[in-house]
């Protein structure tokens, strides 16, 4: 028998992409509000009771209540909101970041989809923090980059049309100025750090695309190591799985540049460690598309093992 799977909220930039990733695949019952009910909520309430799993796009309090009204008829979620990033009964949806943390998606009635930024983040950090090579207390720097539709319809509105009140004209922009993005509690949570970290995140004038970029000092770290070793410890953490791939040194010192729409269409992920050898500086960089493996992409994956596709 198929899996029943109801998006509630699927007419948002992340549910939208996620009905395009579900379409045609026979595995799976798609099941959906049509467009003139989407406000009966005795039907939105049926589905989620009824649906195997409910991938939920959605605001934080309404998530909240999707999960209060249908937990108690065994449905599995997958909750692309902030609500249960790091609460303890609900496992994070990155199924590299540790060793079975995929099968404890696959095993998990509450499944937490990361944020965009911060699959970026821990990506990077937390097979460092693991391997004891970036002391927990390290004091983190993160920069990034994103395509606006990260931003939601909103944002898309205001990027795309020059007559919306609210356009936005400018071509990049940085954001949370008073450091304090919601992604940063999930950053702290899942890399193991415990110095809150400053976040710096920013958008530019592309729809989709994504770069995080962590720089840190060898000397900070610990046994000062070199590039060698931690590009090491990163290719050793993501070895046996295709979805994060850790770039060659010679590869990824060689290019004059790296595009942050060069995984746009893609549910991967790619880590570059950047610098020059004896310098004891290094700048590690994760690419990946926002709604990618950073949002609507994770999602499947996640529901992929929770259904065992």
């Amino acid at each position: 028998m198929s899996a029943k799977i109801f998006i509630d909220g699927e007419h948002g930039t992340t549910g939208l992409q996620i009905r395009e990733r579900l379409a045609g695949r026979s595995d799976i019952t798609l099941m959906s509000i049509p467009i003139e009910e989407r406000r009966n909520e005795a039907m939105r309430e049926t589905m989620l009771r009824d649906a195997d799993i409910a991938i939920l796009c959605l605001p934080d309090d309404a998530a909240r209540q999707a999960v209060a009204l249908a937990a108690d008829a065994g449905t599995r979620f997958i909750d692309a909101s902030t609500a249960h990033r790091t609460h303890p009964d609900w496992v994070f949806g990155f199924a590299e970041m540790a060793r079975g943390q995929a099968e404890r998606i696959a095993a998990a009635q509450f499944v937490s989809n990361p944020g965009c930024y911060s699959t970026g983040a821990i990506a990077i950090l937390a097979p460092l923090v693991a391997a004891g090579l970036v002391p927990s207390d390290y004091p983190v720097t993160i920069n990034a980059v994103s395509g606006y539709s990260g931003g939601g319809k909103q944002m898309i509105a205001q990027m795309e049309d020059a007559s919306n009140p609210d356009a936005i004209t400018a071509n990049h922009f940085a954001y949370a100025l008073t450091l304090g993005h919601k992604h940063v509690p999930e950053i702290m949570a899942r890399s193991g750090i415990t110095r809150r970290p400053v976040f710096t995140p920013s958008v530019g004038r592309f729809a989709q695309g994504m770069l995080v970029n962590v720089p840190l000092f060898c000397d900070l770290m610990t046994g000062n190591p070199s590039m060698a070793d931690i590009h090491g410890a990163l290719a050793a953490h993501y070895a046996g799985q295709d979805v994060v791939e850790v770039v060659a040194p010679a590869e990824a010192t060689a290019r004059p540049r790296i595009d942050a729409e060069e995984m746009r269409g893609t549910d991967r992920l790619k880590i570059y460690v950047l610098g020059t050898e004896g310098m004891g500086q290094v700048n590690l960089i994760a690419s990946l598309d926002n709604l990618g493996k950073g949002a609507s992409g994770a999602a499947v994956q996640n529901m992929n093992l929770m259904i065992g596709a």
